[in-house]
């Protein structure tokens, strides 16, 4: 019960203000009708601590934890009733394919509950894109699942941290997120998993979708959004790929083209066992002479060999070359998104060179 002795229609003592009392009980009522968020926490900058005396250098992620990082955003009450899990405490650049699947599973055991609306995943910046594009392929739900970070450490100066978190909170709990796949939240602006990408070391608006543009922002605790991906390939309910399957993920390595290429790298992964190979290729995904026919080689041998971009982004066309050397081609995914992508072709047993082909053109 509230205190109600300063009110003006509090008139005896151990009786209580009729209308203060419904004021209490519609506030419990308002909270009842918030959304109820799930908040994942992985760690990264946005858990990162830095020596308070410096105004820049250096700093440790993944050492605060999620009650702390909620604990600075007392503002969370207001928009949603949050329940929190601390799934792990690292730098993401440690991120595991072991700790993607027990993100998938336990994000899918969640979304399946009445008692969940939508999920946010706290996550370190450095292979975010990853994560986000990862689950955005295996979560299965129509509910929001919303990523985001911190380029400043949470002990930081101006630290972006709370309100990327704040809103990524808002977000999730949004009707208009339903359906739109598996989206990332940082600096006021909301992106699809599919097209975000890290494009800078260290500003707060480092992430953007050059090619697509952000499907929307948040302004004042509202949602807007100003592009839509439902009843699209990169909406989560339409996935063909199930966890099911993915039992343990084939070995995808990554090789990049550049003056005067070895064929060290591909040799070297395809004697390691790689069953795949994503090249980051110069302009338009073009291959040195040396690394190209490293990789026409590794495709004799039954490694799968996909020709993505080195630059910060655009469209791989297939070509001649492909049907030849029976390459895929990445189109939009940068390496590391392909990486995922093949990695998931691969568990499938999808073996038909076309149909593998199509899914590149379609997610």
């Amino acid at each position: 019960m509230g205190d109600y002795s300063q009110c003006i229609q509090y008139k005896y003592k151990n009786d209580f203000c009729i209308k203060c009392l419904q004021k209490d009980e519609d506030k419990k009522s308002l909270q009842q009708q918030l959304p109820r968020i799930a908040v994942l926490a992985t760690g990264g900058t946005i858990a990162g601590e830095t020596d308070p005396t410096e105004l820049t250098g250096p700093y440790r992620s993944g050492v605060l934890s999620i009650e702390q990082l909620l604990a600075a955003v007392p503002m969370l009450s207001k928009v949603a009733r949050i329940r929190a899990e601390q799934v792990a405490n690292i730098d993401s650049k440690d991120m595991t394919i072991d700790l993607w699947g027990k993100l998938v599973i336990h994000a899918n055991e969640l979304l399946a509950s009445p008692e969940v609306d939508g999920i946010v995943i706290t996550h370190g910046t450095d292979t975010l894109e990853e994560t986000a594009y990862f689950l955005n392929l295996l979560v299965k739900s129509k509910k929001p699942v919303v990523l985001t970070a911190a380029m400043r450490p949470a002990t930081a100066v101006s630290a972006d941290g709370p309100l990327n978190l704040l809103e990524a909170v808002v977000v999730a709990g949004s009707k208009a997120s339903e359906e739109q796949g598996v989206l990332v939240v940082m600096n006021d602006e909301i992106f699809s998993a599919h097209d975000v990408t890290k494009m800078n070391t260290y500003s707060v608006g480092s992430f953007q979708a050059s090619e697509f543009g952000a499907l929307g922002w948040i302004h004042e605790n509202q949602v807007h959004f100003e592009r839509s991906l439902v009843g699209t390939h990169f909406n989560t309910t339409h996935s063909r790929f199930s966890i099911e399957k993915m039992c343990k993920l084939p070995q995808v390595e990554i090789a990049m083209s550049y003056a005067e290429s070895s064929r060290t790298s591909i040799d070297a992964f395809v004697a390691n066992g790689a069953k795949g190979i994503v090249i980051a290729g110069t302009g338009d995904g073009t291959l040195h002479k040396v690394l190209q026919q490293a990789a026409i080689d590794a495709v004799r041998q039954g490694v799968a060999i996909v020709r993505s971009y080195r630059v910060s982004y655009g469209h791989v066309s297939h070509e001649k070359l492909d049907d030849e050397a029976d390459f895929l081609t990445a189109g939009t995914l940068n390496a590391w998104k392909a990486r995922v992508l093949l990695m998931l072709i691969l568990a499938e047993g999808i073996n038909d060179h076309a149909e593998r082909q199509y899914i590149f053109d379609h997610y």
